[in-house]
């Protein structure tokens, strides 16, 4: 009997491990889709005809692909189960991906990217219901922090690769990367046993559901603070390429290699969130993780006001600046993220599915406008701003 309550635990072990694998996959996935594209912006820019602003929207355009769709996505997750939904937004991925590494046209490249947006957004909110299928509430928060992971490798790693390849090959190349490891995806998801149908979501009641969690506080107020976080962090994405190229004339592969020290922030942050949150509690680290945030963005708002982003001196105060931005949001996140998904825990992939639209619709909404404030020098006190208000909500709204 003891060796098979030993077999049966191995067993779950086993499960749990390819299900965070899995789940892992998808996530650095869906963010390298942004950010190995991120340093060949400016080239992308030149080969397609396209304005500084029309390179940028097909960043913030893919943010608001992934927004729009999650809703369904995680009703379908409920109603049909997690395989086919999950499979059909990887396969979906995967075409567009390499149609993007074809493409010469730049409205098409605004249309491709939306789409993919699209799939990469459902891929990655089933990832994560994959995840609040087997954990919930301090552990919930340590299994996305280690979703964290992957996201720290897509951001750093996917600009640095992204670097090297707007350097030595065609920054199409990077699409054609992404399709494969869409591909290694389905692989993996075949071999594993996914929830089924959800009796329960077949009778409909799908706005009703989504409606109830939006009246809780307790699910709203956690949602948005992660959202508007997710925001800032988009924006430095869209901006940085130019601002940190154009501005300190810095070489595509100098700029990929900046991209490590990103990642390295975002790990320590997801790090103090596995270590410190079953001590300190999701609500006080997300409060930590906000101040940090807005520390930091007053001393980017200060470099800006100053006129001091120029030189060495500048170009370190200003990386200073975002690796401390991205380490309070590796903090904010997956504790807004696992405080929402547990306060709406009873409905199962809806809650999850809505939180991940609130956060991905103010990030893509708020990323859009970057784009218009951007080329008046006003992407600094936009940034600020966000980091206020993300302040104000963590510490006055989530209890």
């Amino acid at each position: 009997m003891d060796n098979q309550e030993c077999l049966d635990q191995a067993g779950l072990w086993s499960r749990s491990a390819r299900i965070m694998t899995l789940a892992c996959l998808i996530v650095f996935m869906a963010q390298m889709a942004t950010t190995v594209y991120l340093p060949s912006l400016p080239v992308v820019m030149t080969d397609l005809a396209m304005t500084r602003q029309g390179a940028e929207l097909s960043i913030s355009l893919f943010v608001i692909g992934a927004a729009l769709p999650v809703l369904f996505w995680g009703a379908a997750a409920d109603r049909y189960g997690r395989r086919l939904p999950l499979a059909l937004s990887l396969l979906l991925f995967v075409g567009l991906s390499l149609l993007l590494a074809t493409t010469s046209q730049g409205p098409l490249l605004l249309i491709l990217r939306t789409l993919q947006g699209v799939a990469a957004g459902g891929a990655a909110i089933i990832a994560r219901i994959l995840v609040r299928d087997h954990w919930h509430g301090d552990e919930l928060a340590r299994r996305l922090s280690v979703l964290s992971i992957a996201f720290i490798t897509a951001l750093g790693g996917g600009q640095w690769i992204g670097g090297l390849i707007s350097r030595y090959a065609h920054w199409q190349l990077g699409f054609v990367l992404m399709a494969g490891v869409g591909v290694l995806a389905l692989l993996l998801m075949s071999s594993l046993p996914l929830q089924g149908p959800n009796p329960a979501a077949t009778g409909g009641g799908m706005w009703a559901r989504y409606a109830s969690l939006l009246r809780r506080a307790g699910f709203f107020w956690p949602a948005c603070a992660g959202g508007i976080g997710f925001a800032i962090t988009v924006t430095l994405q869209e901006v940085s390429p130019f601002v940190l190229q154009q501005g300190f004339a810095l070489e595509v592969t100098t700029f990929g290699s900046l991209g490590l020290l990103i990642g390295i922030a975002y790990f320590a942050g997801a790090m103090t969130v596995n270590r410190r949150v079953a001590r300190v509690g999701g609500r006080q680290l997300m409060r930590q993780g906000a101040a940090l945030i807005l520390l930091a963005a007053g001393g980017m708002l200060l470099l800006w006001a100053l006129g001091a982003l120029q030189g060495s001196g500048g170009l370190v105060a200003m990386m200073t600046c975002y690796c401390l931005i991205i380490f309070g949001q590796a903090v904010l996140f997956p504790n807004s993220m696992a405080l929402a998904v547990s306060d709406g825990r009873e409905h199962g992939a809806y809650a999850m599915a809505l939180c991940g639209f609130l956060q991905q619709g103010v990030a893509g909404v708020a990323a859009a406008g970057a784009t218009l404030v951007s080329h008046h020098g006003a992407w600094a006190p936009l940034v600020f701003t966000l980091a206020l208000i993300t302040l104000l909500i963590v510490r006055g709204k989530v209890r």
